[in-house]
């Protein structure tokens, strides 16, 4: 299983309702694609602030494997979600923070 992982800083403006509804449309993939396992997102609730860096979102998504991961970043919808994510992120791409980890079995 690869699990990836989203780390957001939303710009100050974004209003609750518009992480929202970018959340609700990701975790919607997994009626588009096969081989999604899981979806959650959510603040970020550390206790440790000064290593949060501003990245008080996030969210994750869990794949079969890595091929249906590949897949999910391909996959034109979620291109189009991504580009309303990082338009929505302080600066651009810089806001995002990604990481993947396989899970062993």
């Amino acid at each position: 299983m690869i699990r990836h992982i989203v780390l957001v800083r939303f710009r100050s403006d974004v209003a609750p309702e518009e992480k929202a509804s970018v959340f609700r449309d990701l975790e919607a993939l997994r009626n588009h694609l096969e081989g999604i396992l899981d979806f959650q997102s959510g603040p970020n609730v550390s206790p440790e602030t000064a290593l949060v860096r501003g990245f008080n979102d996030g969210f994750w998504v869990d794949f079969r494997d890595a091929a249906a991961r590949d897949a999910y970043l391909e996959d034109d919808r979620h291109k189009d979600v991504g580009g309303r994510l990082v338009a929505l992120a302080e600066d651009g791409l810089d806001g995002i923070a990604v990481a993947d980890f396989a899970v062993p079995d």
